[in-house]
């Protein structure tokens, strides 16, 4: 047998656009929903093929993500003291795991600070898992979905995946022995299988496939339009759907009606254009107008409001500052979140 060592790294943010492309295994688009400033810390820790992820956010924030189609595995909470998250329009507890398939999308929200963790495996390592320990394939492909597997087996996954981030945080040189890390690779994996194994599934409420194609349309539109404003009659065309089933369909999936959404998309949009831009030759009305926003004097306000710094703060940031938003490598022993 061939041993392997873990290798971890964990990281602090203080923006979501640096915060969002360190995570693993997908594209992420992140929205704080609340004004205030944003941290997060990112720990990484690679079991050979095995990838384990934790998360600590302090804002509510929603998030659109796209899952790579050569990995899957699961997400879920690691506190159950926190609030209840959203993932697809389903309600995420603590007691709950979400599988996410290779190739699969969909939005995921917190209703406040927020702390998660992942396991994720190559497709057909994931494939062979499964079939080896539980006889059956353990994630869909482009799939996700909520189940509630058997309290004690998610208990013992959940300890699992503190005692490794304990090791990691304290004593990396012990998670690095070959051993040690093979010990964990496994226990982790088992425990996964245990929890997939004899799961019972949630039952989507009535319409969530519909609504759901019709969510994955707006994206689409969205996406495909990123460097323009858009009317909603205009949306509701291109996605084939009314005005009210998009209402519906936001508030099930994003918590919050379509105008809200394309607003806080857009504003964000626009500071990470003015962090990236070069001052020298662009202005805050150039970068404001493009993105749609017409009466710069509300624009102003109400971006200061959201991101507690005025626009042109923002573009005309010192290099030094610029590399606060990027990721630092950092201990959890001096967290700022308890």
């Amino acid at each position: 047998m061939v041993l392997s060592m873990a290798r971890s790294a964990a990281f602090s943010f203080e923006d979501p656009i640096s915060y969002q492309t360190a995570i693993r295994g997908a594209a992420v688009e992140m929205f704080v929903t609340v004004k205030g400033s944003f941290h997060a810390e990112l720990m990484h820790i690679q079991f050979d093929k095995l990838c384990m992820q934790y998360a600590r956010e302090n804002l509510p924030r929603v998030a659109h993500f796209a899952i790579s189609p050569k990995r899957g595995g699961i997400v879920f909470l690691t506190d159950a003291n926190q609030p209840a998250a959203q993932c697809c329009g389903m309600d995420v507890s603590s007691e709950a795991i979400v599988i996410v398939g290779a190739g699969s999308s969909g939005h995921v929200r917190s209703c406040d600070a927020c702390r998660w963790a992942g396991l994720a495996l190559p497709v057909e390592d994931l494939s062979a898992t499964g079939n080896a320990l539980a006889g059956h394939e353990l994630t869909e492909a482009s799939s996700t979905r909520l189940v509630y597997p058997n309290p004690a087996r998610m208990a013992r996954l959940v300890r699992l995946r503190a005692a490794a981030q304990r090791l990691a945080e304290v004593t990396p040189d012990t998670l690095a022995h070959p051993e040690v890390s093979n010990t964990f690779k496994h226990e982790l994996m088992h425990a996964m299988v245990a929890c997939l194994a004899d799961e019972a599934p949630a039952k989507p409420t009535s319409g969530w496939r519909h609504h759901t194609v019709i969510i994955n349309r707006f994206e689409k539109v969205l996406a495909a339009n990123s460097d323009r404003p858009m009317h909603l009659a205009e949306i509701c065309a291109a996605v084939g759907a009314s005005e009210r089933t998009l209402e519906i369909c936001c508030e099930e999936h994003l918590g919050m009606g379509p105008i809200r959404y394309l607003w806080l998309r857009r504003m964000h949009l626009v500071r990470r254009s003015l962090i990236q831009a070069d001052p020298s030759s662009t202005t805050v009305t150039q970068i404001a107008t493009g993105h749609g926003f017409w009466e710069l004097g509300r624009f102003a306000v109400s971006y200061k409001e959201l991101f507690e710094e005025s626009p042109s703060a923002a573009l005309h940031r010192p290099a030094r500052d610029l590399r606060t938003i990027q990721d630092r490598p950092r201990g959890f022993a001096d967290s700022k979140f308890a």
